[in-house]
């Protein structure tokens, strides 16, 4: 039985009024249960997309389809930047997204403390941003994205930014984040090693006209751990992704064509 399908783009293609073209004929499904990896040079359009599946920008050709259309009024998003209100507290960051539903803070407070302790940060509740690491706040914009609970989780390149032995926790996290709430994942990074890690599948991207170059998909069934950084597999995989990203990098618009 073939997985169910969240959210499908349809020859989706994407021109903005300076008459760039970031995507040309996209056609992707989103399937529940993936963590799906945009691996794709700068200007490949993959923050595009999320743009587009977000709704803060509009295709200008092709049609978005949503399978659920509770998933679509649910997203979760987390940004390359945390962009948490310096003026508020951690607690009344992750609140956000529920005050903006209608939510009182007494009867969301049980949802954001739970949201706080996913991702490690309940004795920080009342911490103004200032206060906290670059990756505790990126712990907190994570939370808020996650106080809905909901069932599709949009980053943008949420890591790129941090040393490397706190992306390595973060990505930990977020494996196991994801795992606990059933959530589906479509990750936007340059990272090869990032994407093999996390992904249970890799769409690389060319930069000529945002073409999907290679799909390919990662075992689930792997125990995401050091272990696995270290082995043969993740290597040959690495290789894998780090060849398709090499081949998109140098196409030329013929071979995009043919």
């Amino acid at each position: 039985m073939s997985a169910q399908r969240l959210v499908s783009l349809h020859n989706i293609s994407k021109t903005y009024p300076n008459g760039v073209t970031a995507l040309e004929n996209i056609n992707l499904d989103v399937c529940a249960g993936e963590t799906l990896t945009l691996l794709g040079p700068s200007g490949c359009g993959k923050s595009t997309i999320l743009r587009l599946l977000e709704g803060l920008a509009q295709p200008s050709g092709g049609e978005i389809f949503w399978h659920d259309e509770q998933i679509k009024n649910n997203l979760g998003a987390v940004f390359q930047e945390a962009t948490l209100m310096p003026w508020a507290t951690v607690f009344d960051n992750v609140y956000l997204p529920l005050r903006l539903k209608g939510h009182s803070r007494i009867n969301a407070k049980a949802a954001v403390e739970e949201s706080l302790e996913n991702v490690g940060l309940s004795h920080f509740a009342q911490a103004l941003p200032r206060e906290l690491s670059g990756g505790m706040k990126m712990r907190c914009a994570i939370a808020r994205a996650l106080v809905t609970k909901p069932s599709l989780i949009l980053m943008d390149e949420p890591f790129a930014a941090l040393d490397e032995v706190t992306r390595f926790r973060l990505n930990d996290d977020l494996l196991r984040l994801k795992e606990k709430l059933k959530a589906t994942i479509i990750f936007v990074t340059h990272s090869v090693f990032e994407s093999v890690f996390i992904s249970t599948r890799i769409v690389v991207m060319s930069k000529m006209q945002g073409a999907i170059v290679e799909d390919f998909q990662v075992d689930s069934t792997i125990q995401r751990d050091e272990n696995f950084r270290l082995s043969p597999r993740f290597n040959e995989l690495s290789r894998q992704a780090s060849t398709a990203l090499n081949h998109a990098m140098h196409l030329s618009p013929r071979e995009l064509m043919l």
